[in-house]
Order: structure tokens, then sequence, then C-alpha cells
């Protein structure tokens, strides 16, 4: 059974080097799971975390506690910004102004404020593409009546940026607004507004909007969107991040994880599964394809082999037209995952907790997949482990000496200036031919567990 579908951020140094690389990637790459870069908040100290969230508490609490009609922000964040209006507010659709309609006082002073609400506020590339909302208040609001009153408060968000790479699309997109309606409003109804969306994007994901909010979701389109004043109780711009594919529920107030983001992914997509039953565990082989770099060059011999260890493989070849609804059906009624290192592996989020992921880590890359997928994993109750390419199984052995640095020492190699063309090595250049006999044993574990699963689960 084959499910196919139509092919298509140590020092000062290293942290500009990881602005560079996410510049050097977003403008060069013909892969879009090449922008799978660690976002800086993910490589910080739990000490640092901590002073972040400490920083942070009032505009978390502002829309709750604060008596008096403001607008406050918080710039402390390395990866974002933070803005809040405390009390009844319009939007202006045309212009992308928020505006304070309760006034102050009249003797305060008119606050202005600017904000591009997308978490990488630090990449110099992307950032500036991203629509700037402005916050106003006192003497600055010429307030027009409202053609649109509703009687909740919204979560106003960009979907530019690096959307359209399903990695980016949650990382920056969809786990941060879960983390911040579970931080700012939990349990309570809130209306999405989303800046930049792209034509494709809000068909894409409508029904996982839906799963947020009962609202019809808002747009803000481009400067040609019609000028319709819309009215909230209050509003929070901008989304709150934990790092890359992560809900930490010590932070949240309701104690939220990655396995309830997972669940709202259930509740979006609906999948029914008490029909199913399985005679063998189910694997979804995620597979690579094209001039892309990390392909399994040995695909066929793969999945001959996973099939004699007792698996029922499905090859998975997702694009920018697969349908999420059906490849969370699929996903979720499998009882493992295996791929090559990718933007692809972000439908680990669409496995049952319990079931099982494998990550095969090319040569050289490591860490990266610790942060983008084991870290995830983990939090997402996956029985995760790693097959880790050895040289001999790198078409780059095909290219460089032995005695490369590239090849014999990755990390030397790479040192503290990993720049956009050391990297373009190891992702770009990079195939692997898998040592089936190799693999066979790592997967054998990999059965025993899914196997557990199925017998279990179901």
């Amino acid at each position: 059974m084959a499910m196919k579908t139509i092919p298509k951020s140590y020092t000062v140094a290293a942290v500009a080097s990881f602005i560079v690389l996410v510049t050097y990637l977003a403008l060069f790459s013909s892969v879009s799971d090449l922008q799978l870069i660690p976002s800086l908040s993910s490589s910080q100290g739990t000490s640092l975390q901590q002073t972040w969230e400490s920083r942070t508490i009032r505009i978390h609490q502002a829309p709750q506690e604060m008596t008096s009609s403001t607008i406050t922000c918080d710039r402390s964040h390395t990866n974002y910004d933070l803005c809040s209006i405390n009390g009844t507010c319009s939007l202006d659709q045309k212009t992308g102004t928020l505006a304070l309609m309760d006034p102050i006082s009249s003797t305060s002073a008119p606050i202005v404020e600017k904000i591009r609400p997308y978490p990488r506020k630090t990449d110099n590339w992307v950032m500036p593409r991203i629509k700037e909302l402005t916050l106003t208040s006192g003497t600055l609001v010429h307030t027009r009546s409202c053609d649109i009153t509703h009687d909740s408060p919204a979560i106003v968000f960009s979907a530019g940026g690096y959307t359209g790479n399903i990695y980016h699309d949650f990382i920056d997109g969809f786990i941060p607004l879960f983390i911040t309606a579970n931080s700012i409003y939990p349990g309570r109804d809130f209306i999405i507004v989303v800046v930049n969306p792209k034509e494709w994007w809000m068909l894409r994901y409508m029904d996982v909007l839906g799963a947020f909010s009962k609202h019809k979701t808002i747009l803000l389109e481009n400067e040609n969107a019609s000028s319709i004043a819309h009215c909230f109780t209050s509003a929070f711009v901008g989304l709150i991040s934990h790092g890359a594919m992560l809900v930490d529920p010590i932070r949240l107030p309701n104690s939220k994880s990655l396995v309830d983001f997972h669940n709202l992914l259930d509740k979006a997509y609906n999948t029914n599964l008490s029909m199913f039953k399985a005679q063998k565990p189910r694997l979804i082989l995620v597979s690579r394809y094209g001039n892309v770099g990390r392909v399994i060059l040995n695909e066929k011999h793969i999945e001959e082999m996973l099939k004699d260890v007792g698996f029922e493989v499905i090859i998975f070849r997702p694009s920018k037209t697969t349908s999420l609804k059906e490849a969370y059906k699929l996903i979720k009624s499998s009882h493992g995952m295996v791929g090559v290192h990718g933007a692809a592996l972000t439908h680990l989020l669409f496995l049952r907790p319990g079931s099982v992921l494998v990550q095969i880590v090319p040569l050289g890359l490591g860490w990266v997949g610790k942060t983008c997928f084991e870290n995830p994993a983990k939090g997402m109750e996956l029985e995760y482990t790693e097959y880790r390419v050895n040289v001999g199984e790198s078409s780059l052995v095909e290219k460089y000496s032995k005695d490369d640095l590239v090849l014999k020492d990755p990390i030397a190699y790479r040192g503290v200036d990993w720049n956009a063309t050391k990297m373009n090595v190891y992702l770009k250049e990079q195939d692997v031919r898998l040592d089936v006999n190799r693999f066979r044993e790592h997967m054998n574990k990999a059965y025993e567990n899914a196997k557990t699963f199925m017998d279990i689960e179901g």
C-alpha cells in the first residue's frame, strides 16, 4: 500500500552565524526544509528562559488583571515581541491599526507602539517582509464606528515569513498560537486575526484554525483589503514560543503539553480509528525524492528489508498539495514512522503518543536532529530512536577524501563559524545509502516497540 502525492541558531560569532545561515537558506534553498535551523531560544539555558518568564509575566497577565485600559509591550525576548491592549479596541483591516477606544485619561500622553507579530525578530531577512501593525491610544485615535463588534478578545499574529514549509508553519505558527492561547486566554474563547496569509494558507489550515476558535478567522491580507473596523474586548499581538516545536507544561497555567497540541489536531481532523484493525505494525516510510539532498539512494532495498522485518510499509511522499486531513488519518493509523532528517518529519505531530519514531541522521547533522525532532518526539511521548549514518553510508565519500575534515571530523569542520556553505555540504550535497544489515538490526528493535504498541492500542 502506498500513499503517493504530486511531487513539487557559545559565542557572539556563533549567534551571528546562525542569523546569516537562516538568510542564506531562505534565499537560496531549493527545498524549504533546509530552513530547519534551531531557533536562538532553543539554545538558551533554563535559567535564561526563567528570566524571560519573570520579565513577561506582566504581559501574559495583562488582559485579565489590569484594571485600566492601556497598551503594554514587552520586547525583552530574543525571538519575539508581545503587545497587549487591555480594553475595547478597534482594528482597521486596511491600515493594520489597532486603536484603544476607551480613553486612558485626558492628560495621558498618546501611546504608539509598532510590532511585527512573527516569532523570528532577529531574522533580518524575513522580518521586513512581515506586515507592521500600529497600536495607538489617546488623541492619536480617530475612533470610527465599529462595523463588526465581537464579544471576545483577539490574538493577532502573522502567517508570513517561512510559511509554506510545514516545519515552520507549526514552529512559527500553530504551536506558538497554542502556547499563547493557553498562556493568555486559557479556557476562553478568542478570535484569530492573521496577518500576511498566503492565498492557499487559509484553505490548507482551515480545520486547524477551527479547532482553536469557533469564530471565523479575520485576515489582514494587504493594503487593498476592505476597510472594515472590527472591535474586540481586548487584543494580544504576537506569539509566545518555548523553542523549536516545544510546549513546556511548567510554563503554562494549565500545564498543557505537546500531547495536548496533538489532541487539538485530533479535534481538527476528527479521525475515528475504531474500525481499524491492524494485522502487523504499520510503518510510514517518509520518502525524499528529486535533487533535494538527503535522499535514501537504496530506498527500494530498505523498503523490502522493513517488510521482511515484519512491518506493513507505506511510502509517504508529502508535498504542498498533500491533504493534511488524509495525511493525519494515515499517520495516526500507523504504529511508527521512519525517515531522514527533514521538514516532513514534522508529521510526527500526527503520531499517536506511544508509537515509534526513527530519525535517520545524516553525517554531520546530529546536533540539528536533536533540536528539530528528538526533543519534540519526547515531548510527544513517542518511542524515539535515531540511526546515525556512518561515513561509508554517506554520498560525501564520493566527493571528499577520507582525510578531509568534512568526513573525518564534521564537528571540527563546522567549528564556530557554522556558515551557509558548510551547512550546504551536509544538507544539500549529501544523500545516503544505508547499510541494509546494520539498519535492519536497528529496525528490529523498532519493530518490537511498534508491535507492543499495536497490541495495546490497536
